[in-house]
């Protein structure tokens, strides 16, 4: 098999971890075209975010001390992951190469005193670069052949929407395609940096957090792998979060819309734009746990098996949110309203997670992440309010709970049975909303309430016998 192999950075925050990596990848190169991707090691992107942060503060000492420490950590794991002292001394001297760039980024970005979107990009993509160079080592150390290669180098080309960019696929499909196609045929195991591509001026870019995912499948569909593993820390896609449902079980098999609804409504395990590479070639993907091994996991694929086509697959949460209802008699009727106020709320750079109008017309429902909803109610009262809306009503810390499954549509009585449940738990539902689709339903409730709508949903609909 041509198998693509994802690492989060939590399978590679120790010198251990590293090591079990690197045998995993060599016992299964035996057999298989191996590529992998990696993260950064845990927390080296957020410690990367937070010198960009003294940077902007202009704390020079702060960004230093948080480098010194970032250097210290790398150093050590690949002295402690690497013990052949051929290939460790090669590693060090990489090592010393990247976080000397590293260090002339720094010092540049402090003469200048600011960040800037392409800079920042440039910033972050340090931690997948040092990452891929141990683990590749790690693997030569085991008697492996591996090229460690950034995304950059390995020929992925995106837009120069820095923090957030999209592939250019057809041109990204020839330059990786051209560059692996040849190591794969000789059994070298090439691993990439995810996250981070470059422009077509060769300036560095990112997908967004999470990106190693869409490294991985725009690694799968350029060189047509049979399959996409993302290892993690977790056994598969869930029932529901294991830390609200005390019974919450893996999920052996899932179509490739129910996880994307997943993914949307919250399952860290995925990135949500990472099944758009695979959909036209049909490449399943399989999350696993590199921590345990024996087990197969979720498998994502685009024709699920007959047995899997349960009504509800899970039940997923998204908290801590805000929800504002907009009232007025002067909304009935007239073209364009929900536009005038989604267009108003776009401008400010707000998101509308769920949304909600009554057939009469007279109000509208919106949810919205907590952290936006003081500028959305002052960007709604600045603009429309004494307008169009008459009144302005806020709850604060509500909950979207959804129920996800393809066996839901046209199948009658779930959402009887959903309302039911959350009645005899005495769960208020606040704001309700459910697409054509049928694939999921949505409703908020209080965020005190959220666990008691969960337990209650996952056994009225028994996923604890999944």
């Amino acid at each position: 098999m041509r198998l693509v192999v994802k690492f989060g950075g939590t399978s590679l925050a120790a010198a251990k971890e590293i090591r079990e990596v690197a045998k995993f990848v060599g016992d299964i190169g035996k057999k298989n075209q191996v590529v992998v991707v990696c993260s950064a090691v845990n927390d080296v992107t957020d410690q990367l975010l937070d010198i960009s942060g003294f940077v902007q503060k202009g704390n020079k000492d702060a960004a230093k001390a948080q480098l010194a420490k970032l250097k210290k950590q790398h150093m050590q794991l690949a002295r402690e992951s690497v013990l052949g002292a051929k290939t460790r001394k090669q590693l060090l001297q990489k090592l010393d190469s990247d976080l000397a760039e590293l260090e002339g980024l720094l010092h540049g970005m402090s003469l200048l005193g600011e960040v800037t979107p392409r800079s920042l990009d440039y910033l972050i993509s340090f931690g997948e670069r040092l990452s891929i160079a141990i683990v590749s080592h790690a693997i030569i150390d085991l008697r492996g052949r591996s090229v460690a290669l950034t995304g950059k180098e390995v020929g992925i080309v995106t837009d120069s929407n820095f923090g957030s960019s999209k592939p250019l696929m057809d041109t990204t499909r020839l330059r990786v395609s051209a560059k692996l196609d040849p190591m794969l045929s000789k059994k070298i195991i090439p691993v990439i940096g995810g996250f981070a591509g470059a422009d077509q001026h060769g300036h560095i870019t990112t997908f967004g957090r999470g990106g190693s995912d869409y490294t991985a499948t725009i690694i799968a569909s350029c060189i047509r792998a049979d399959e996409v593993w993302l290892m993690s820390d977790v056994d598969g896609l869930m029932t529901a979060d294991p830390k609200m449902v005390k019974d919450a079980r893996v999920i052996p098999e899932v179509s490739y819309v129910e996880a994307m609804e997943m993914a949307l409504f919250g399952a860290k395990q995925i990135h949500p734009r990472s099944f758009e590479p695979l959909l036209s070639k049909k490449i399943p993907m399989r999350i696993r746990n590199s921590f345990n091994v024996d087990n197969p996991g979720t498998l994502v694929t685009a024709d699920p098996s007959e047995e899997t086509m349960r009504t509800v697959k899970c039940v997923s949460v998204i908290r801590h949110n805000g929800l504002i209802d907009m009232r007025g008699g002067s909304m009935v009727g007239a073209p364009g309203t929900a536009a005038t106020i989604f267009s108003t709320l776009a401008k400010a750079g707000i998101n509308i997670m769920m949304i909600s109008q009554s057939p009469s017309e007279s109000s509208i429902t919106i949810v919205v992440k907590k952290h936006d909803l003081d500028r959305a109610v002052n960007t709604l009262e600045m603009n429309l309010l004494g307008k169009m809306i008459k009144k302005i009503d806020v709850t604060t810390d509500v909950s979207i709970i959804a129920l996800i499954g393809s066996g839901m549509r046209g199948t009658v009585g779930v959402a009887s049975k959903v309302f039911g449940a959350a009645a005899r738990n005495e769960v208020n539902v606040v704001m309700i909303a459910q697409g054509s689709s049928e694939l999921n339903l949505a409703f908020v409730v209080k965020d005190s309430d959220c666990q008691a709508a969960m337990q209650a949903l996952h056994d009225e609909f028994e996923l604890a016998s999944t």
